[in-house]
């Protein structure tokens, strides 16, 4: 009996060892993961745009394989950085590819789908926005904004088929933003502040 228990006290280092050379190294690289994360947020807080976009990247890439979810999560915050961070085509089309990846993907998480399609559909404005100043041809611009007008469009019938007004009528207002806009003669867009997010 006593060489059973003396046995037993043996192999609890080596259970240790293992968890902590196996599943346990994981669990640190999140726990740095999450560490960094929060440095970015700080950093975002502060309205420092190139560094919090820094980290997040440095966060996406040390982020252990096989979780989608908080890759995209993590995707979209930079995407946001991105636009404070005057990074706004670089943002538009990390958005953009973010958001064709969680439309095939259906375990996406539908929240978060919504959220990424609903910077999608701001970073759309603002760059046909800055298209327009910069005296783009409509052909060029058109596309961006339709697409806006199309994003904000399936927000807003989401949200409406979820009870949710609030959110309904955020993104009805952002819709009708987006028709002003393809719509507006560019000499009176030209004496318009520029839009803030």
């Amino acid at each position: 009996m006593r060489t059973l228990v003396l046995l037993g006290w043996l192999m609890v280092p080596v259970v240790f060892g293992a968890y902590h050379y196996g599943p346990g190294q994981e669990k640190l690289r999140l726990d740095d993961v999450a560490r960094v994360l929060a440095e970015a947020d700080r950093l975002a807080a502060a309205e420092q745009w190139e560094a919090a976009s820094s980290r997040y990247e440095s966060a996406l890439a040390m982020l252990p394989e096989g979780r989608a979810d908080d890759a995209r999560r993590i995707r979209l915050q930079r995407a946001k950085v991105q636009m404070w961070a005057r990074q706004l085509p670089e943002a538009a089309a990390a958005l953009r590819e973010l958001v064709d990846q969680m439309q095939d993907d259906k375990s996406a998480d539908p929240k978060l789908r919504d959220e990424a399609r609903e910077a999608l559909a701001n970073a759309q404005y603002y760059v046909t926005w800055l298209m327009r100043l910069e005296g783009y041809a409509r052909e060029d611009w058109e596309p961006e904004i339709e697409a806006a007008r199309q994003n904000f469009g399936l927000l807003a019938e989401q949200a409406e088929a979820k009870c949710d007004a609030t959110a309904a009528k955020k993104h009805e207002e952002d819709l009708e933003s987006a028709i002003r806009l393809a719509r507006m003669d560019l000499a009176e867009l030209q004496g318009l502040p520029l839009p803030s997010q």
